[in-house]
């Protein structure tokens, strides 16, 4: 467990700097930029507060991910990541994961009905299908550390 609490501190700083810098992205960046796409396309500008909401929406379910890892992470130090206490963290990762989801399925979908050229809809696709395995990863490990924290109830009652 040594070398799991070395890392534990470094990660928080990268997710410290990552939380911030979506922050800086979610108040000046994307708003920005959307108003800018939609003075430079008039035909478009319909679309800067939706695409604004749900590019906003998804960092947010990013900054949701990174709050539940921190969390874990104070557990690990702790040595308490096989307690019933992670599991709710792991259940907000996998519930920002799914709100992500339904999102980019349904930007997909219009997309998809709406575009002209293939290249969106096709990395669209691509993301859905990699956000899909994502969630679906979660909630194998999730599965995992359930195992997991049973086992250890079970031996400590033993002991």
């Amino acid at each position: 467990m040594m070398n799991e609490r070395r890392a534990v501190a470094p990660l928080r700083v990268f997710l410290v700097v990552l939380f911030a810098v979506l922050v800086l992205l979610q108040v000046m960046s994307l708003p920005g930029q959307f108003a800018h796409m939609a003075r430079q396309d008039p035909e478009m500008a319909y679309l800067r507060w939706p695409a604004t909401a749900v590019t906003v929406f998804w960092v947010l379910c990013v900054q949701a991910v990174i709050v539940c890892t921190w969390r874990l992470l104070g557990l690990v130090k702790a040595d308490r990541i096989f307690t019933e206490a992670s599991l709710g963290w792991v259940d907000g990762i996998v519930w920002a994961i799914a709100a992500a989801w339904v999102v980019l399925v349904a930007v997909f979908l219009y997309v998809g009905f709406n575009a002209e050229d293939p290249g969106l809809p096709l990395l669209l696709f691509v993301m859905v299908v990699g956000l899909t395995v994502l969630g679906l990863l979660m909630v194998v490990m999730r599965a995992l550390l359930r195992q997991a924290t049973s086992l250890r109830s079970d031996l400590e009652a033993v002991i």
